[in-house]
């Protein structure tokens, strides 16, 4: 458990904050992404798939967060920069799957978005791998 610095008896829980994330998401995402695919079996076992990518990556971004108030290195910056940049790629993965919008490409060097999103996030997280542990 992580501790909260403001209130030293306090705790952050990480099953409850999971279990928050996750109730956020489902709930946010039943009428957009679930209902309208419901009887596609083809298609809601993959946008299952993305959800609960996205709560794993909410989650994971949000503990880095808090690990990063609490520590405030330069390693813990760089590896809570990769895991908002996943949410932000399993966003548009999840948004591609249920054909909200179509792959997006940056057409000058013909990439697709969401690939370019991965390796921002690869590269964060080779410099929180890279950087000195003693460096803040």
């Amino acid at each position: 458990m992580l501790r909260n610095d403001n209130s030293p008896g306090t705790f952050y829980n990480k099953p409850r904050l999971l279990v928050l994330i996750a109730s956020i998401v489902l709930s946010l995402s039943v009428v957009p992404f679930i209902l309208p695919h419901l009887f596609h079996q083809h298609m809601i076992y993959h946008i299952l798939m993305h959800l609960v990518a996205l709560i794993i990556s909410q989650f994971l971004a949000v503990v880095s967060i808090m690990a990063y108030l609490k520590c405030k290195t330069s390693r813990i910056f760089f590896m809570t920069l990769g895991f908002i940049t996943l949410v932000i790629a399993e966003y548009v993965y999840l948004l591609n799957s249920t054909e909200d919008i179509h792959s997006l490409f940056i057409t000058q060097a013909n990439i697709e978005t969401s690939h370019f999103i991965l390796l921002i996030m690869i590269i964060f997280f080779g410099i929180s791998f890279l950087k000195s542990p003693q460096a803040r």
